[in-house]
């Protein structure tokens, strides 16, 4: 069961208030997710190296090629069962994600089985990171100035890794992330310029 079963914006556990604009929503990239955040390809690597030592061990054994491949079938099987678990997770959990950028907040609405909605007001942002990968994917971890009231086990994985305690929050594997970076800056360097204006309450 959600914690928030009706979202009457999608994304947001309320309304939008009067002054705030939607700059910027949008999903994880399962692929991109699934290759740096739950390291599917390290973990395929890892399996084909296995493979060949294998391999090279039944043959060194005088086993017959045939005999030694054979072998090899139940490492190959469950070295594909790892991958696929791994790719299943990284795209579940980007379809229940969704990142929202307003002119005011960050909002990461996260979580398979149990869904939160984190709120982090710009005045709370320090700086925001750019962790950009080759197919055009980012991580964008924002460093902020008081404790995050989510640990990070529950942010996982979108979080910035090694970084306990505190956590950053990280909106992980979004796409065309040149172009959603430039939104947030634009948006942080504004609200900093603009008066002071109550910021949305926070909800973990």
């Amino acid at each position: 069961m959600a914690e928030y079963e009706y979202e009457p914006v999608p994304g947001l556990p309320e309304r939008l208030p009067p002054g705030e604009a939607l700059l910027w929503q949008g999903m994880p990239r399962w692929q991109s997710m699934a290759r740096h955040a739950f390291h599917a390809r390290v973990v395929t690597l890892y399996f084909i190296a296995l493979l060949i030592l294998l391999l090279v061990w039944n043959l060194q054994e005088g086993k017959s090629l045939v005999v030694a491949l054979g072998g090899a079938i139940w490492l190959a099987v469950l070295g594909a069962v790892a991958v696929g678990v791994l790719a299943l997770l990284a795209w579940a959990m980007s379809r229940a994600t969704l990142y929202t950028i307003t002119n005011r907040r960050v909002v990461l609405r996260i979580g398979v089985a149990i869904q939160i909605c984190i709120n982090i007001p710009f005045s709370q942002i320090t700086s925001a990171g750019l962790c950009l990968y080759p197919d055009g994917s980012a991580d964008l971890p924002l460093t902020l100035t008081g404790p995050v009231r989510a640990p990070y086990i529950v942010l996982w994985p979108h979080a910035q890794p090694w970084h306990l305690r505190p956590p950053r929050p990280m909106l992980r594997a979004v796409p065309d992330a040149a172009r959603v970076a430039r939104i947030l800056a634009d948006a942080l360097a504004s609200a900093r310029t603009a008066p002071d204006e109550p910021a949305p309450a926070a909800t973990p």
